[in-house]
């Protein structure tokens, strides 16, 4: 708990959070659907003493704050070994390029998630191929995957190389069912863990689940930065080497001569020393962010389905999402009643401009579908007790 925080209280009991106390409009400060400034009042001092810090040695690109936070994240992931890199899409490219994914290889991606994922299989030569999502989870459909591998298999015009299932919302995508269809296909598994830092599966965090995780420190993440910036998880420190090399335009250890293809993937000092800064409080925030989805569980547990918590998963809870029907117009009441919503995402990604050709001639329904009913509810660490009974009360009260 961030007792520090003014605005953060203990979780509410169970009397209170049935709903039986009414939050009134007039009684909460407005309500942010993410606020970095809470956050910052927190940790400021200690961000600008980092900031100073690398103002004084000067090392503004790969200075110690670099390597600092990679052991700091690989000992708190358990992962073998953590490339830092300019932004969650750098990080799913170099990750490609280190597995010599490219022109002529077919990634399967989920079709229902941002459009990063796509661009990034494009950029590095790939063909990306959708593949539909559960309908409970919002992750990958192990069984789809199957049938889309093997149907490029036998089309025999791609050679299929690789998947990168999403961990959307902070959920970690089935990986079990996942990886029984890559070890059967011989594909690598890269996870896309943009949304979910934070999260468990089978008691190992996201960053540490598959073999290699890409994950973004964009502002508005779990764990954010105050600018873009990535990472990449790896169980092994040779690919992690690679890696290192193809984000320094691909040189050697020496910087001198280019071994591979590389690019200008580097992440830049001082948000090293900001995420430093923002490690120190992440477990507290983590333990906020399930309270508060704890909260929402029960108050609108008895009116609409929840977001899926499967027995072996801790959700990281980067975003607190639930489908209605009638959610465009739930949305507008919520915003009178100065509730703030989003939506991730309005539009499956095979039915985009830039992947229509990429597309199934059948569609990918339960994507499609999700894309017209998903809304996300605010979640951060920083909500006051009463600002969480409100938004659960006024969203219960609309669909109830």
């Amino acid at each position: 708990m961030l007792q520090s925080n003014p605005h953060t209280t203990s979780t509410p009991d169970s009397g209170t959070a049935s709903g039986s106390t009414r939050i009134d409009r007039s009684d909460i400060e407005p309500i942010n659907f993410v606020d970095l400034k809470a956050q910052q009042a927190l940790i400021r001092d200690d961000v600008e003493r980092r900031i100073k810090d690398v103002l004084d040695h000067g090392a503004y690109i790969n200075g110690p704050e670099i390597g600092k936070l990679e052991k700091a994240l690989s000992q708190w992931t358990g992962a073998e070994d953590v490339v830092l890199c300019g932004n969650g899409t750098e990080a799913l490219e170099i990750a490609m390029m280190g597995a010599s994914v490219g022109q002529g290889d077919a990634v399967f991606i989920p079709a229902f998630t941002y459009n990063a994922t796509a661009s990034a299989v494009l950029m590095v030569g790939a063909t990306p191929v959708f593949v539909d999502v559960y309908e409970d989870t919002f992750n990958m459909d192990a069984a789809d995957l199957e049938i889309k591998v093997e149907a490029v298999a036998l089309k025999g015009e791609l050679t299929p190389k690789m998947v990168v299932p999403v961990d959307l919302f902070g959920l970690p995508a089935d990986y079990a069912a996942i990886r029984k269809v890559a070890d059967a296909h011989d594909l690598r598994i890269l996870a896309d863990g943009a949304q979910a830092f934070g999260g468990r599966q089978d008691g190992r965090f996201v960053g540490n689940i598959a073999d290699m995780t890409a994950t973004s420190f964009f502002p508005a993440k779990s764990l954010g930065c105050y600018g873009d910036g990535g990472a990449i998880f790896t169980r092994s420190k040779e690919e992690g080497d690679v890696w290192r090399s193809i984000r320094w335009h691909g040189t050697d250890e020496a910087r001198r001569e280019s071994v591979r293809i590389g690019t200008n993937g580097r992440l830049d000092t001082i948000q090293a020393a900001v995420l430093l800064s923002k490690l120190s409080i992440f477990d507290q925030e983590l333990k906020r962010r399930a309270e508060i989805a704890a909260v929402y569980d029960e108050i609108l547990g008895e009116v609409m389905a929840l977001p899926a918590r499967p027995e072996n998963c801790d959700h990281g809870w980067g975003y607190y999402s639930i489908t209605l029907d009638d959610r465009d117009g739930v949305r507008a009441a919520l915003q009178d009643k100065s509730v703030p919503t989003a939506i991730y995402y309005q539009q499956a990604l095979h039915t985009m401009e830039a992947f229509k050709a990429f597309a199934p001639s059948n569609g990918l329904p339960v994507a499609e579908k999700l894309s017209e009913r998903i809304i996300s509810l605010p979640i951060h660490p920083y909500m006051s007790d009463d600002q969480v009974l409100y938004v659960a009360q006024s969203v219960r009260e609309l669909v109830g």
